[in-house]
Parts: structure tokens; C-alpha cells; sequence
């Protein structure tokens, strides 16, 4: 058995930790099951956004005119190179175990990770052979994946996901037609991407609106966008079946107020109706750590498990599938146990301002409560909106008053002490404009709160009967830094000057 200071499962936001624990002298063992990076570089935000990026290209060159620009000609994708510029950003995976393998004091491990107890995992490698490893401080960071529903037929029929997506099923063309299940950020993004691309896109939506965790009207503008670029929306619709036909593959739908059933057919099917967490290989029974109903490691705002020495991060403590927020994460964890801080001086997890994008055109983006919700929550609620068409900018990009396109920022607020409940913007660049008030409502002192007031190691216990509070000065480089940036978004071109600030 080989015996280790610090075992992280997972190479996406844990690699923080890797590092910070290697700062430290400390040896370490990182196991991955896949390719290093994690969901984010092989199949989540970085690929889907470098698609994204060619579509938002299209729509804007095809809008050109309102401000004066003449195009001459059809634009379309070229599929070719787009596809070249994501595998070459997807193939920088190696290059990441090739970095920590320099390292005289880590061994990396391509591999399946099991628990044997509380501090011993094993290890069922590529080459068939088994490992045993133990540690008295292990990351979990294995991420999420497609949740794929029971829809009789599917299997049979065949279909595709993120995960696929971005492996071995990527088209060698656009897809001439597409159905998405699923009106989340995952399916919205995809069905912007083909529809750019030239494909007949058709999205199935359970719920009455797409992404229902966005303010209503942005959800409701949103939809107007779609369907005048001929995206066909099929709203509070349950999947029925799936049978193929022919070349084709056939879905059947039922609406979910009056009963009736549909039918619709495309030449693939995409599934992206949300995620489950990748728990279900590490035989977690083994150990003293908890779940919740849904399949996620329970954490605190530390981090802990239930299991003395064993932490949890990203995708796979259900609190939010951003990789910004396991960054965050990580970096709480990093400072806390291989920085040499008192534990007066910890970080904490609060996950009332992770924000959250959905790379459509127009981008939807938000942080903290709803209108409805902050109703719900007993405050006195008053809305404030503005149109981009208000702005000199806005106008100056082709915004009109009044105009089907003619995004906005509606901000949420206390009547009493007008202080700001949540952010809602829907238009170009939404993630930029967001930035500003995540920066703002970050500053000043925090006093912890508990997460999961079960969880708690001696530490955490006498941490919170301080309570420990901190203060962010708003001037401060290292502010910066605990702030949250949607990812990948321009702005953390300026958010992670911090970092190269440190390098110096």
C-alpha cells in the first residue's frame, strides 16, 4: 500500500488543491478515471463555448445591417475548423498529467477509484492491475454527468450527450436536424449552436419555460429569440417513447395540460435534461460519508464530509455545476489546509452569489433571488429594469426601444433597506455586465453561516461558535480573488490578474 499526505479523485477544480498542497512539500496521489481537466475542458464549458463563440459570430454578421453593414452572401459555420480549434483546446488533457508527473513527490494514477474505508482507496488502473492507496486527507472532485431519463426506446433507438458529444460522436457536419431533450443551459446552448450551424433544431422542455431558474421575463425573452431564429420549442411536453424510423429517429410527446400526443423525428437525438453526480463508482458505503436524496456527497461551508478527513468539491456536492464555483471551492480548501492559516483565518463556502450564465444569443445571466422568490422569502420587494436600447452602446449596436431583441437588466431589491436581492440580465454580454455587482455585493464582512449544521469537525464547531466573521476590503488585489467570475467569460481576463500579480 502506498501511503500519501493528500489524495485527490478527480483533475478538474482539484488540481488547486494539487497545487497548493505541492507548494507545501506534501506528497500527493492523483487519480483519474478519464482524461485530466475534468468535465469543463473535455466536455463542458471550454468546447462548448468555443462552438458558441462561432455561432454567436453567425447571428451578429447576419444582424450587421441594422447598424449599417453590408454582407455580402450567406454566412455560415465552417464546421472543419471549428471542430480543429475545439479538439486542439480538448487536447491540452495530457498536457496536464505530463505537468504534475515532473513532480518528484506526486504519482498519478489512470484509473477507477473505490473506497476500501475512510483513508484507503483502491485503484483499478487501465492496465487491469489494482492499487491500494491510503491518505489522511482525500478530495472527492469527480464531477457529473448526463442524467438520462427512462424514456422507453431511447437506448434502443440511440442518442447522444455532452460526454459522447465531445468524444467519438461529434458529427463530421452539422447535423441537418436535431432534437434536444431538455431546456436547461446545456440544451439551450446546444440548440443555439446548431441552429447556427443550419440545423432544423427542436427542443422538448418538460417544464412550461426553458431554463426555469432564470426571472421569468428573461426566460420568456429568451424563448421569443429562439423561435424568431426557427428554433421549435415544445414546452410542458413529457417524452412519451422513442422508436426509430428509417433514416429517422422518432419521438413521441405528450403535453402535460391536456394529454395529447405528438410526434416529431430528427436525425439525432441529444440529451441534456441535467446531471447525476459520479458517486455511484466509489463504493461510498465503505466509508462514513453521507449523501442526500439526490446522490451528492453532503458538505459543509468547509467542505467537510461526514467522514473525518475526506472533502468534497464541485459538480459532485450539488450545490451548483459551474466550474467557477469548484474553483472557489478548491480554493477555499487550498487555503485552509496548505497555507499555514489559523484556523481564525479560514475561508468559507456561501453560495448566495455564484452566479450563473447561459451562453445563448443573447447571453441570460443572475445571481442571487428572483422576483418570486425573494416574495417568498417575506421581503418587500421593489424591481428596477433598464433596456440596453437606454444606453449609448446599446444604441450604438443596433438596440431599438421596443424591439423584440432589446435586452435588459432588471435588479431585484430589499424596499427597506434597498439593498440589492439578485441580478437579472438577458442580452449581449450579459456575463460582462453581471461582474460589476458580484464585485460589489462581495465586499465587505462576513460572518459564517452553517451548511449542513450536522457536519462538523471540532474545528468547524468552535469556528462557528465565534462565529467567525471576515471582512473584504474593496480595494484589496486579494478581494478580487474570493469574487466570483462566470466562467468562461471576458471577464476573467481581469478578475484573474490577481493571479499573475502573485507570479511576479
Amino acid at each position: 500500500m502506498e501511503r500519501y499526505d493528500v489524495l485527490l479523485i478527480g483533475t478538474g477544480a482539484a488540481n488547486i488543491v494539487a497545487d497548493a498542497a505541492l507548494a507545501q512539500g506534501r506528497r500527493v496521489a492523483i487519480v483519474e478515471r478519464g482524461r485530466f481537466g475534468g468535465t469543463c475542458l473535455n466536455r463542458g464549458c471550454i468546447p462548448t463555448k468555443i462552438l458558441v463563440a462561432a455561432a454567436n459570430a453567425v447571428c451578429e454578421i447576419r444582424e450587421a445591417s441594422r447598424i449599417g453593414v453590408r454582407v455580402g452572401g450567406d454566412v455560415s459555420m465552417d464546421w472543419d475548423m471549428v471542430g480543429r480549434r475545439m479538439r486542439h483546446k480538448i487536447d491540452e488533457a495530457p498536457l496536464i498529467q505530463d505537468y504534475y508527473e515532473k513532480f518528484p513527490n506526486v504519482d498519478t494514477y489512470n484509473g477507477t477509484a473505490s473506497f476500501v474505508d475512510n483513508h484507503t482507496v483502491a485503484v483499478d488502473l487501465a492496465d487491469g492491475t489494482r492499487r491500494e492507496l491510503a491518505a489522511d486527507t482525500i478530495v472527492i472532485a469527480t464531477g457529473a454527468r448526463t442524467k438520462v431519463p427512462r424514456v422507453p426506446g431511447l437506448e434502443e433507438t440511440g442518442y447522444v450527450t455532452s460526454e459522447t458529444f465531445f468524444a467519438d460522436a461529434f458529427p463530421a457536419a452539422p447535423y441537418q436536424s436535431l432534437l434536444i431533450l431538455g431546456g436547461g443551459p446545456i440544451g439551450c446552448e446546444f440548440a443555439h449552436v446548431f441552429r447556427a450551424a443550419g440545423t432544423q433544431v427542436t427542443l422538448v422542455q418538460h417544464n412550461v419555460r426553458l431554463l426555469p431558474k432564470e426571472e421569468e421575463e428573461v426566460s420568456l425573452f429568451l424563448q421569443t429569440q429562439f423561435r424568431s431564429r426557427g428554433i421549435d420549442l415544445l414546452l410542458n411536453k413529457d417524452t412519451v417513447l422513442v422508436r426509430r424510423e428509417g433514416d429517422k429517429k422518432v419521438l413521441r410527446v405528450r403535453d402535460r395540460e391536456t394529454g395529447e400526443e405528438t410526434e416529431v423525428s430528427a436525425d439525432e437525438i441529444l440529451v441534456a435534461p441535467g446531471v447525476r453526480p459520479m458517486t455511484e463508482l466509489l463504493h461510498l458505503e465503505n466509508t462514513d460519508v453521507a449523501l442526500d436524496p439526490r446522490g451528492f456527497i453532503q458538505t459543509n461551508e468547509f467542505l467537510e464530509t461526514t467522514a473525518r478527513g475526506i472533502y468534497a468539491l464541485g459538480d459532485v456536492n450539488g450545490f451548483a455545476p459551474f466550474r467557477h464555483k469548484a474553483n472557489y471551492e478548491a480554493e477555499i480548501l487550498a487555503h485552509n489546509l496548505f497555507e499555514g492559516r489559523a484556523p481564525e483565518d479560514w475561508r468559507w463556502a456561501s453560495y448566495d452569489l455564484v452566479p450563473a450564465v447561459t451562453y445563448t444569443y443573447p447571453e441570460a445571466a443572475h445571481v442571487g433571488l428572483t422576483e418570486a422568490e425573494a416574495r417568498r422569502q417575506g421581503y418587500a420587494v421593489e424591481v428596477a429594469r433598464n433596456h440596453y436600447s437606454a444606453a449609448a452602446k446599446g444604441y450604438a449596436l443596433g438596440f431599438e426601444p421596443g424591439a423584440a431583441d432589446d435586452g435588459f437588466v432588471k435588479l431585484v431589491l430589499d424596499k427597506g433597506t434597498r439593498h440589492i436581492l439578485g441580478v437579472h440580465i438577458v442580452g449581449h454580454e450579459a456575463s460582462l455586465l453581471l461582474q460589476p455587482f458580484l464585485n460589489q455585493l462581495t465586499c465587505g464582512v462576513h460572518t459564517v453561516r452553517p451548511i449542513h449544521g450536522d457536519i462538523a469537525s471540532p474545528v468547524t464547531a468552535r469556528l462557528r461558535a465565534l462565529p467567525l466573521t471576515r471582512a473584504l476590503d474593496p480595494r484589496s488585489v486579494y478581494t478580487v480573488s474570493e469574487t466570483m467570475t462566470p466562467h468562461p467569460s471576458l471577464s476573467e481576463v481581469a478578475q484573474w490578474t490577481r493571479y499573475y500579480y502573485e507570479k511576479k
